[in-house]
C-alpha cells in the first residue's frame, strides 16, 4: 500500500529491523533503573501490552548497577541501554548484556571515547542507535542554519554516523526527533535519501495522553505513509503501556501491522435511536483479549449502517430499539437493544470457534 523505504536489517536481540520486516513498537521505562524491582514490574507490564522492544537510562553507576540485575531477570525482550555524556556507562550497559546502545556521539566526549563504545559493540554485536534531538542539537548546527532546523537535525545525524562509519562501525539505526512535526518530517525527508539504515520514528515531548497521542498520530502517520520508519516509539507524559496501545491502534490502522478486532462504529448524529456509544464502549472492552483480525461493525441509523455492517466481517446496523445482526455481508436476525452486546459478543465467540 506504501512504497516503504528500503533499509538494511540491523537485529537488536532476536527483533529485526528494517527491511521488508514489520514496524516494531518501542517503550521506555520511566521508574528509576536503580529500583530494579520497579523497573521490571514496568518492563514485564510493556510486554505484555505489545512492546517488542524497551529502553531504559543508564545514567549514573547505580543505574549501570540496576542494569546489570533487570537483564537478568527479564529473558526474551530486548533491553536498550540510553546513554547521554558517560560513555562509561555505555560500557558498563554492554558488559551487562544490553541489545542496544542509544547514543549521542557528539554528547559522550572524545573520538576514543566512542571508539571505546563502538568497538565494544562491535565485539558483542550490539547495534547504537544514533539519536538526534532538536533539544540537543549541536551548537554550531544551531549557529549554522539560525536556529533548531530540519537540515540541522539532518546533518547532525549524518555527521555522527560519519564519525562510526571511519571507526568501521555500520550496526547501525538513526532516529531524529523533535517536538515540531513539520521540522521531523523535512529531516526525514533530506537525511532518509541518503543512507540505508533503519529508522527510528517519533515525536518527542508529544505531550499528555489525549493530546500526544493525537500528535505524535499525526507525525508518525505522515512520515510511515511516506516510507518511513522501521520501528516506533509514542512518546507520552502518562503511563508507558499507554503508548503501546497507541502505537498498535496506530499501525493497525494505517493497515501496516494487525493486532486484533477491528471496531468500525460511528460517531452517532440525530438520527441515532439507541445508545449506541456505552454499546460500542462495552463490545471494546469484552473483546480486548482478542488478538484475531476480525472487523465488528457498531452502527447506530438506517443510512450508512447496513452497508458498513455487511462490509465487516461482523456487525449490527441499528435501527429503534433494536438492530439487525449481519455476518460476512448476510442479515442473521433481529436483536432486541438491550440484548445487542451479549449477543454480538457471542456470535464474535462462535465466529472464532468455527
Amino acid at each position: 500500500m506504501y512504497n516503504r523505504r528500503k533499509s538494511r536489517v540491523v537485529r537488536v536481540g532476536g527483533v529485526p529491523i528494517g527491511g521488508d520486516y514489520p514496524v516494531t513498537i518501542q517503550s521506555m521505562t520511566n521508574t528509576k533503573t536503580a529500583d530494579v524491582d520497579a523497573t521490571v514490574a514496568q518492563i514485564k507490564a510493556l510486554a505484555e501490552a505489545g512492546c517488542e522492544i524497551v529502553r531504559v537510562t543508564v545514567n549514573d553507576k547505580a543505574a549501570a548497577e540496576g542494569f546489570k540485575e533487570i537483564r537478568r531477570k527479564i529473558d526474551g525482550l530486548p533491553l536498550v541501554a540510553d546513554i547521554h555524556f558517560d560513555y562509561n556507562m555505555a560500557l558498563a550497559a554492554i558488559e551487562a548484556g544490553a541489545d542496544k546502545i542509544r547514543i549521542n556521539p557528539g554528547n559522550i566526549g572524545s573520538l576514543d571515547r566512542v571508539k571505546a563504545v563502538a568497538d565494544a559493540c562491535r565485539k558483542r554485536g550490539i547495534p547504537i542507535r544514533v539519536g538526534v534531538n532538536s533539544g540537543s542539537l549541536e551548537q554550531d548546527l544551531i549557529d549554522k542554519f539560525n536556529g533548531v532546523s530540519a537540515e540541522g537535525l539532518a546533518e547532525s545525524a549524518l555527521r555522527n554516523v560519519r564519525i562510526l562509519e571511519d571507526m568501521d562501525f555500520d550496526n547501525i539505526i538513526i532516529s531524529m526527533k523533535a517536538s515540531n512535526i513539520p521540522m521531523t518530517l523535512k529531516a526525514h525527508q533530506i537525511l532518509a535519501p541518503q543512507v540505508d539504515y533503519p529508522l527510528h520514528i517519533g515525536i518527542t515531548e508529544a505531550g499528555t495522553l489525549y493530546s500526544g497521542t493525537i500528535k505524535s498520530t499525526a507525525g508518525l502517520s505522515a512520515l510511515l505513509t511516506q516510507g518511513m520508519g522501521d520501528t516506533l516509539r509514542v512518546s507520552l507524559t502518562a503511563d508507558p503501556v499507554e503508548e503501546i496501545r497507541a502505537a498498535k491502534e496506530m499501525l493497525q490502522s494505517l493497515r501496516l501491522r494487525s493486532f486484533g478486532p477491528e471496531i468500525i462504529s460511528c460517531p452517532t448524529c440525530g438520527r441515532t435511536e439507541v445508545d449506541l456509544i456505552p454499546l460500542a464502549e462495552q463490545v471494546q472492552r469484552r473483546i480486548a483479549h482478542i488478538t484475531a483480525p476480525i472487523s465488528i461493525a457498531i452502527m447506530g441509523c438506517v443510512v450508512n449502517g447496513p452497508g458498513e455492517a455487511k462490509e465487516a466481517d461482523i456487525g449490527i446496523a441499528c435501527g429503534r430499539d433494536s438492530g439487525i445482526l449481519f455476518k460476512k455481508g448476510e442479515i442473521v436476525r433481529k436483536i432486541a437493544e438491550e440484548n445487542m452486546a451479549d449477543v454480538l459478543i457471542e456470535e464474535i465467540e462462535k465466529m472464532l470457534e468455527g
